[in-house]
């Protein structure tokens, strides 16, 4: 049985598509709604061993603009579990591996795998 998570919001189109994709191959997944339930210290460990705590800044979205981050220094750490806004979407774990956007090209490789 696979476990997966995908970690965004119900606003975002790429996450809409990531639970689309993993639905009509009939994969169950665990979806994290960011705006009601922020990463935890642990998740966001996790998450950062995969894909690097610089990659998970969203410097191109809305909130990153309104809160004026470009022009401050900051803790990119503390500011992603104060602000999950800040985080690029979605966020799909599997395990200790996890892709950010819409990765479907890696999602079939991780279910192609023998468990």
């Amino acid at each position: 049985m696979l476990n997966i998570q995908i970690f965004g919001t119900n606003k975002c189109r790429d996450t809409r598509a990531a639970q689309r994709f993993f639905k009509e191959r009939r994969v169950a997944v665990h979806f994290i709604d960011l705006s009601e339930k922020p990463l935890s210290r642990g998740e966001l460990n996790s998450i950062r061993s995969a894909v690097g705590l610089e990659n998970l800044i969203d410097t191109e979205g809305k909130e990153y603009q309104r809160q004026n981050l470009k022009y401050q220094k900051y803790d990119i750490e503390q500011v992603l579990l104060d602000n999950p806004g800040l985080l690029k979407t979605p966020i799909v774990r599997f395990g200790p591996k996890a892709t950010l956007g819409y990765q479907p090209d890696v999602w079939r490789k991780w279910l192609e795998a023998p468990q």
